[in-house]
């Protein structure tokens, strides 16, 4: 383990030999597969953001209510993390993940029908059943950064992991139009029952055409061959069950994980991403109705306009990430100067407050701390680069516990500011000072970026 973590510093060119046989390109369609899956996966998380004006208005609740009715998924996910990491790591990707797909898109589906419980009944079930897809997701990012650590070589992890990454913003592109319309035209439970029946059919799918690139049927030796050298786990669902158990999923394991200084900074940092995401996923749609007095039609096709940028700006940080290693960067600066820069941009976000109202101008400033945020958001690629194989499942998962803290804390701390100020001026300097957090931890915390080692 120790010759893969000092290799981590080495240009691939001169760790990498030529492979004379042409070799299959699997590794792409794997990828293609965990950010269709990555799409659903936000779209259903952000779904309550689109229908939350039509909900409060047929419901009759306040904003506070909605910002638990938010947080209520954000509770549940953020505690189905490291069971979920466990779950990965015990009973492998395939299974684990086609079972989570196909529950939280069923659990999306039965909100679509709450309305007949009557109001007071609706409001409950809406609350559980969230916090039922929160728990079904648990396993979902953490399941993509173990995936991409078995398929990718160092030198094309960060553009892997920007891609699943990117998910998120295609999502808002394909999915909030999609349900800004449903809503407007056929009320806010056919945006609930449509997506359901479209995560169904994807369960379905992943369970037909994954494997890991040891059992895959349609690659051949030469890839796996190439993933391997280049720093790929290839083996890692090929392990048997129970020698990962005693390795990797022990109280010892964990305390491991939490004492690491490296990850701990790496905790701090996602933590303040994910603010930046859960704003974007939660409130800036009711920004655009409420704050700007945009028609919810018209708030569903704006919307989409910065996540586009976020989308090009997550794929660039990856290729530009890993462009950076294969000219002989080291990865510690290949990734933090990407996660820097982008993260600087995405304060943009608090000159929406100077805007004056002026809509173009807001849409400006969005779109670009939008695009700095896609830019920064490598810390997925980073646990891929140090998440050890033992216990890859349980690694992202406690990464992701404590990036939706933020889940948990963006949507109710927004809604008391709006609350109470009647502006969205403090959410959005809020949303800034945890931009601010991400690049302090990752400057003066974080550290050299290396493969972790289970005692």
């Amino acid at each position: 383990m120790k010759s893969l973590v000092n290799s981590l510093e080495v240009p691939v060119s001169n760790r990498v030999p030529e492979i004379a046989t042409k070799r299959t390109q699997v590794r792409y369609m794997i990828i293609a597969m965990l950010f269709i899956v990555a799409m659903l996966n936000n779209a259903d998380r952000a779904i309550l953001s689109i229908t939350g004006t039509e909900i409060q208005s047929s419901l009759g609740i306040d904003s506070i209510t909605l910002g638990y009715l938010f947080a209520s998924f954000a509770w549940a996910y953020m505690l189905a993390q490291l069971p979920g990491g466990w779950l990965l790591d015990r009973f492998g990707s395939k299974r684990v993940y086609g079972v989570s797909i196909f529950l939280w898109s069923f659990f999306t589906l039965i909100q679509g029908f709450v309305p007949i419980l009557g109001i007071g009944a609706s409001i409950v079930a809406l609350f559980v059943l969230r916090i039922a897809v929160g728990v079904a997701e648990g396993p979902a990012y953490a399941n993509n950064s173990r995936v991409v650590s078995s398929w990718f070589p160092s030198s094309e992890r960060g553009t892997a992991s920007a891609i699943f990454v990117s998910g998120q913003y295609a999502a808002a592109v394909v999915f909030t139009p999609l349900m800004g319309w449903l809503t407007h035209a056929h009320g806010w439970p056919s945006a609930y029952i449509v997506m359901g029946v479209i995560g169904i059919v994807v369960a379905f799918g992943w369970m037909a055409w994954f494997h890991f690139p040891s059992r895959h049927p349609k690659v051949n030796q030469a890839e796996i061959d190439y993933i391997r050298e280049g720093g790929g786990m290839v083996d890692m669902d090929s392990q048997p069950a129970q020698q990962r158990k005693a390795k990797g999923e022990t109280i010892a394991c964990l305390k491991q994980l939490l004492s690491n200084r490296m990850l701990l900074g790496m905790y701090i940092g996602q933590y303040g991403i994910t603010t930046i995401v859960y704003f974007f996923l939660t409130w800036f749609p009711i920004y655009l109705i409420k704050g700007l007095n945009m028609p919810i039609m018209n708030a569903g096709f704006v919307a989409a306009i910065p996540a586009v940028f976020g989308f090009l700006g997550g794929v660039l940080g990856g290729v530009f990430s890993d462009w950076l290693l294969r000219r002989g960067h080291s990865i510690t600066f290949s990734r933090k100067v990407v996660i820097v820069v982008g993260m600087m941009l995405s304060m943009s976000l608090v000159l929406c407050n100077w805007a004056g109202g002026n809509q173009t101008l807001v849409i400006l400033f969005m779109t670009l701390a939008f695009f700095g945020k896609g830019l920064g958001s490598l810390g997925w690629a980073v646990v891929a680069d140090t998440a050890p194989k033992e216990a890859a499942g349980m690694t992202g998962g406690l990464f992701n516990t404590f990036a939706n803290i933020a889940g948990v804390t963006t949507p109710i701390v927004i809604g008391y500011l709006v609350q109470k100020t009647g502006s969205f001026e403090w959410a959005l300097i809020f949303v800034a000072a945890n931009a601010l957090l991400t690049i302090i931890s990752y400057l003066f915390i974080v550290g050299p970026i290396k493969r972790v080692e289970l005692n």
